[in-house]
């Protein structure tokens, strides 16, 4: 292997939320455990060398003024979204600066809708999205994803179109690949998706920012080429944040074929002058897209197998636990309401166990899920391997 995976980095003291938060309160990391953090989606393996590299390339230069990007900022996004998802009629004029995902996402839903309107979502529901409607004063109506006869998360397509009808819900928030369960979409679930969203007037906002870590054999298809209404009706966001853990330099992008949408999306988060992008970010980007396919082809190896060995490693010693292995993203979502039910515990002391023995993973009931945690897997595998065998001996007790 090429690159560093396996170096298990110390992050306390450098202002990392990961390992010096922990998301349950007045529950702490017992005396003599380290912490192993599994909650927040970053990943604890060393930044790609590509990256770090473009950036202390832009250090030499020493002035950091104003700036605007050039055009080979947007030359890379073209040719990652050509080379990586198979895009061959995106221009730089689809291409709009946002200050992450979630931010570009609180634009569209201000500029769509108004406080007080109702939102489609699919459950499990990625809690950065019920924060944006709470802080815009929109409601969330959950839509659940349904698992089929082999545990696969399905949208209910019925349950959608009745939904959006009952609401006269006009604006949906699409995951896709799917935050938390994993689920990366096939076409024609998408196209179906889409149809019952036409037939609505929906417009709809495509949270694409986990489609570049896929499991071997997987394909991520994008929203807006499934048909020419996708295309047009859809506000996609994407960003190289989860891809490469750049979560600190902020920094993502939309693609935006339909001009109406277009002007009033970046008229929006223009309006505030926050919407600034960062010449660090972009330096980042940059060297990330320009250079770095084969790290992301590695890390998404290593994933794999770390996703492989801890749902065979949790059928084998968690009876009553179910999850299906993830087609993309790094996250194991873990659906425990068999098992705290024939052994009498509550969710919250199933977490507070984790924890106490130093693996900090995160309430799955945040996701709109009952009896359920999320895990993080991008972590070096002597972490996993630690992490999981603490879990059987203190916490699946």
């Amino acid at each position: 292997m090429t690159y560093d995976f396996t170096t298990v980095l110390d992050r306390r003291g450098h202002d990392i939320i990961a390992v010096d938060y922990i998301p349950l309160p007045g529950v702490t990391v017992a005396e003599g455990f380290s912490t192993i953090p599994m909650w927040i989606a970053d990943m604890s393996f060393p930044t790609a060398p590509c990256v770090l590299e473009a950036i202390e390339e832009r250090l030499r230069f020493p002035n950091l003024g104003y700036f605007s990007a050039p055009e080979e900022y947007y030359q890379a996004i073209l040719d990652w979204h050509r080379q990586r998802k198979g895009v061959t009629d995106l221009g730089k004029e689809h291409i709009g600066y946002e200050n992450g995902v979630l931010g570009g996402v609180s634009s569209a839903i201000r500029m769509l809708t108004t406080p007080g309107d109702k939102i489609l979502l699919h459950a499990p529901t990625y809690v950065g999205f019920t924060h944006v409607l709470e802080n815009t004063g929109r409601t969330a109506v959950h839509t659940d994803l349904v698992r089929d006869e082999n545990g696969i998360w399905r949208m209910d397509y019925e349950d959608m179109d009745r939904k959006l009808k009952e609401h006269r819900i006009h604006l949906a928030i699409f995951c896709s690949p799917h935050n938390p369960t994993g689920r990366v979409w096939e076409r024609w679930e998408i196209e179906k998706a889409m149809e019952v969203y036409a037939r609505n007037d929906c417009i709809v906002i495509s949270d694409e920012i986990w489609s570049d870590i896929l499991m071997p054999g997987v394909q991520h298809i994008p929203t807006q080429t499934v048909s020419e209404d996708a295309k047009q009706r859809t506000i996609a966001f994407y960003a190289p944040s989860k891809t490469f853990s750049l979560a600190g330099l902020i920094g993502s992008y939309h693609v935006v074929y339909n001009p109406r949408l277009r002007d009033r999306l970046r008229r929006e988060s223009e309006s505030t002058h926050y919407n600034s992008q960062n010449v660090l970010s972009m330096a980042g980007l940059i060297g990330a897209y320009r250079k770095g396919g084969p790290w992301v082809d590695e890390m998404c190896a290593v994933v794999d197998g770390n996703l492989r060995y801890a749902c065979d490693y949790i059928e084998a010693n968690f009876p009553g636990v179910r999850v299906m292995r993830p087609q993309g993203t790094y996250m194991l979502f873990l659906d425990c309401g068999d098992w705290c039910r024939a052994q009498g515990v509550k969710i919250d002391e199933l977490l507070a166990r984790g924890v106490r023995a130093g693996v900090v993973w995160q309430n799955g009931e945040s996701f709109f899920w009952p009896d359920s945690i999320r895990m993080n897997l991008a972590l070096p595998f002597s972490l996993l391997q630690e992490a999981l065998e603490r879990l059987k001996k203190y916490a699946f007790i």
